[in-house]
């Protein structure tokens, strides 16, 4: 087998139990896919658990994959439903339990790493400031939101992909984006 067949092929071997595609999918998306549970979930832990499962569900269900959306969009949709019902289940002790992050007690969680504009203590304060604001503000968003933000943000999705794996209209995927920026903005500057 070669690397340079497609997703959707591997994904086809998969349904066959092939484990090299398998192993092959899972070497491409396994980065992005912690990546994205973490920002979703809010800590690195909870992430790798999130994609792991993901990736769990993406070897008992490839046989159903039917190459009408790409493979990326059909498997990010497992990830993110995956993320959201484990907000629904976990939301109680997000209360209680801060997110994670540079400036907490934990700072060996991964958080949001602001670029400082000066060096020296000062900044590294209002950066920490600022990412503890930016985590603080995300948390707040529904999940279907923060979710749509971070699938734009940081996997530069289109409005009808995040469509596509947030399993809604592409107009309510709009809904989602807009309304979880526009909580973004309202919130940070009220902070500031």
């Amino acid at each position: 087998m070669t690397t340079d067949q497609t997703d959707e092929e591997l994904c086809r071997r998969v349904g066959e139990k092939d484990m090299r595609a398998f192993d092959l999918l899972v070497d491409r998306h396994q980065a992005r896919a912690v990546r994205m549970a973490t920002s979703i979930l809010g800590n690195e832990a909870d992430g790798r658990d999130a994609s792991q499962e993901a990736f769990i569900r993406l070897f008992q269900s490839a046989h159903r994959f039917d190459g009408r959306s790409r493979f990326s969009t059909w498997f990010y949709r497992i990830l993110v439903n995956l993320c959201i019902d484990q907000q629904r289940r976990n939301r109680w002790w997000n209360k209680v339990v801060p997110l994670a992050g540079p400036g907490t007690d934990n700072d060996d969680e991964p958080g949001i790493d602001l670029p400082a504009d000066e060096p020296g203590p000062e900044a590294e304060v209002i950066r920490n400031q600022s990412a503890r604001r930016l985590r603080q503000a995300l948390k707040d968003l529904s999940p279907s939101q923060r979710a749509a933000v971070m699938l734009q943000v940081q996997e530069d999705l289109s409005s009808r992909e995040i469509a596509e794996i947030l399993k809604c209209s592409e107009n309510t995927a709009r809904v989602h984006l807009h309304r979880g920026i526009t909580r973004l903005v309202k919130t940070l500057k009220e902070d500031s």
